[in-house]
C-alpha cells in the first residue's frame, strides 16, 4: 500500500499501549499525525489511561482519536469524544423493549466513532477443515478470529486500504466470536449485535466481497455454485448484497469460463433486484434454498431484509420454529397480508393464517399475481377486507397433476340477492373439497377493490376466520366482481 490517507504499518497498530505508558502513546500520536501539541500545555493525558490499562494496541488508540485530534480546545476534544462514548453506551442500554430491539438503526460495536465512511466486508466462510483460528492484537486478543488457512488479516486490510477504505467493518473481528476470555458476554452481546449485522450492509455502505472465502482469490468453477460453502447458497449473505458490490481478492490473472461468469453476474444482477423488491415471499423463498450452521440463522437472517420497525433479539437457545413464531409476530402487516394470501395450506403451528417454519422451509407459495399490496394483517391477527359470508365453491377438490393450474367456480348471492358465478383457480396441489365457505379477498390497499387472491375457509363460532387454503380469480372476473361493491368487513383471524 502506498497511499497517503493516513494509514499505519500493522507494525505501529499492532504496539501495545501498556508498552508505551501514557506519555509515550501521546508522542507517538503527535509523530504519526505530525503535528505538535495542538492544545499546548492543556492536554487531558488522563484521555489516553483508559487504553494503558486494558493494553489497547496503539491501532486503536489512534483510530479513535485522530479525528478529533485538529480541534480547536482540549475542551472540545474531551467533550465530543467522550460523549459519543456515553451516548453509544446510553442507546445500548435504552434499545430493548419487552424482548425487541426498538429501531433497527443500531451502530455496530466495536466501530470507532466517528467512522462515518465505513465499509463492510462480506466473505463465505469455508469448512472447518480449511480454518484455523488466529489470536490477535486487532480484537485485543479477546476471542479467536477463524481464518481460513492461507489468508492473512494483514493482506486484507492492504487490499481494503488500496480500495479506498478508511474504516472497515469484519464480522470474526468486530463480532464477538466464540471462545475467548470473554466468552460469558458473547451471549448477551449477541442479542444485539446479531440482529442488526444488517445496519453495516445498508445501502450506503460499500462492500467488499470473497466469494471464496475471507482473504482469498476469486476462482469461480463450474461446481461452485452447488457447493454449501458457496457465498450465494450461505443463509447469512442475503443481507449483504448492495448495488455496488466490490469484488475482493480479483487478481486479474485467473481464468474464468465466460458461462461461468455470465452464471456469476446474473446471480449477483437477480439478489439485487431481491433487495429492492423487499418481498416477504420472495426473500423467504430464497432464504429456503440457502444453508446455515445454525438452525436459527435462517430466521434470524430475515429480520433485517423485512424492515422492522422493531427487530426480535438473537436468543441462541431458541428453535428456529419459535424464533419464526416470534419475527411473524414483529413483521409489517404488509408482509404479513403476504403470507395470508400467497400460501396455499392452513398453517400447523400456532395459528391457522400463517404458515409454520417448517411449511416456510418445505412448501412453495402461490404464483403473485401482481405487486399491488394487498392490505395488511394487523397487530392483533385482523384483516379488513372484502368478504363473502357463504359461496359454494366448486372444481378445486382433486390435487394439481399437471402444470397448468386447477378450474373452478364460485357460487354465491350479491349484497342485492342475486345469484352470482365467478371462475376461480388455484396453482397449487393442496385439495379444497366441495362445499359452502366464508371467502376472505384481498383488497388494494388505497382504493379498497378487490386485487386477485382469495382465502377460503369457514367462520368459527366465536366469529374468528378459520383458513382453509387459497384460489384466485382471472383479470376479466376481478372486473366483474368489483362492479358488486362487496362489503369491507374487519375479520379477526385465528
Amino acid at each position: 500500500y502506498t497511499g497517503n490517507n493516513g494509514a499505519i504499518p500493522s507494525t505501529f497498530a499492532d504496539i501495545p499501549c501498556a508498552d508505551l505508558g501514557v506519555d509515550g502513546v501521546f508522542k507517538k500520536l503527535e509523530a504519526t499525525l505530525s503535528v505538535s501539541d495542538s492544545f499546548g500545555l492543556g492536554f487531558d493525558h488522563s484521555i489516553l489511561k483508559p487504553y494503558v490499562a486494558r493494553n489497547d494496541n496503539f491501532g486503536t488508540v489512534y483510530s479513535h482519536l485522530r479525528r478529533y485530534w485538529y480541534v480547536p480546545s482540549i475542551n472540545v476534544f474531551k467533550w465530543a469524544f467522550r460523549s459519543e462514548e456515553e451516548r453509544d453506551t446510553m442507546m445500548r442500554e435504552m434499545v430493548f423493549v419487552h424482548g425487541r430491539i426498538r429501531t433497527r438503526r443500531v451502530p455496530p460495536r466495536r466501530v470507532s466513532r466517528g467512522s462515518s465512511r465505513l465499509w463492510a466486508i462480506s466473505h463465505a466462510w469455508v469448512d472447518d477443515n480449511d480454518r484455523v483460528n488466529v489470536m490477535t492484537p486487532i480484537n485485543g486478543y479477546e476471542w479467536p478470529v477463524p481464518m481460513p488457512k492461507d489468508a492473512n488479516l494483514d493482506l486484507i486490510r492492504i487490499e481494503m486500504l488500496n480500495h479506498g477504505a478508511e474504516f472497515a467493518w469484519l464480522d470474526v473481528l468486530c463480532l464477538r466470536q466464540e471462545g475467548g476470555k470473554g466468552e460469558h458476554l458473547r451471549l448477551e452481546e449477541w442479542k444485539l449485535d446479531v440482529p442488526t449485522i444488517g445496519w453495516v450492509y445498508s445501502d450506503r455502505a460499500r462492500v467488499v466481497c470473497y466469494f471464496n472465502g475471507l482473504g482469498r482469490p476469486l476462482h469461480l468453477t463450474r461446481d461452485y455454485f452447488e457447493s454449501d460453502r458457496c457465498w450465494f447458497r450461505r443463509a447469512w449473505t442475503l443481507q449483504e448484497i448492495t448495488d455496488d458490490v466490490i469484488i475482493g481478492g480479483e487478481t486479474g490473472d485467473d481464468i474464468i469460463e465466460k458461462e461461468v461468469r455470465q452464471m456469476f453476474d446474473e446471480r449477483l444482477a437477480c439478489l439485487r433486484q431481491l433487495r429492492k423488491r423487499g418481498s416477504c415471499l420472495d426473500l423467504v423463498s430464497e432464504m429456503r434454498t440457502r444453508v446455515s450452521s445454525k438452525p436459527l440463522d435462517k430466521v434470524a437472517g430475515l429480520a433485517y431484509l423485512l424492515n422492522l420497525d422493531c427487530i426480535p433479539i438473537y436468543d441462541a437457545e431458541m428453535s428456529d420454529a419459535n424464533a419464526w413464531e416470534v419475527l411473524l409476530d414483529a413483521m409489517s402487516s404488509w408482509s404479513r397480508a403476504e403470507l395470508f394470501f400467497y400460501f396455499p395450506e392452513p398453517g400447523n403451528g400456532k395459528k391457522y393464517w400463517r404458515p409454520s417454519w417448517q411449511q416456510i422451509m418445505t412448501m412453495k407459495h402461490c404464483q403473485r399475481s401482481s405487486f399491488l399490496s394487498l392490505g395488511r394483517v394487523r397487530v392483533g391477527d385482523r384483516y379488513e377486507g372484502c368478504f363473502i359470508n357463504s359461496a359454494d365453491v366448486r372444481g378445486l377438490d382433486e390435487g394439481l397433476e399437471e402444470e397448468e393450474p386447477r378450474q373452478g367456480e364460485i357460487f354465491f348471492e350479491n349484497p342485492t340477492g342475486v345469484s352470482c358465478t365467478f371462475k376461480i383457480s388455484a396453482d397449487h396441489s393442496y385439495p379444497i373439497p366441495n362445499g359452502s365457505y366464508a371467502l376472505v379477498g384481498a383488497r388494494h390497499w388505497y382504493w379498497g377493490y378487490p386485487v386477485g387472491p382469495w382465502v377460503v375457509g369457514r367462520l368459527k363460532k366465536v366469529g374468528e376466520f378459520e383458513k382453509l387454503s387459497v384460489f384466485s380469480l382471472a383479470d376479466d372476473e376481478l372486473i366483474k366482481i368489483r362492479k358488486l361493491r362487496l362489503d369491507k368487513v374487519k375479520i379477526s383471524l385465528c
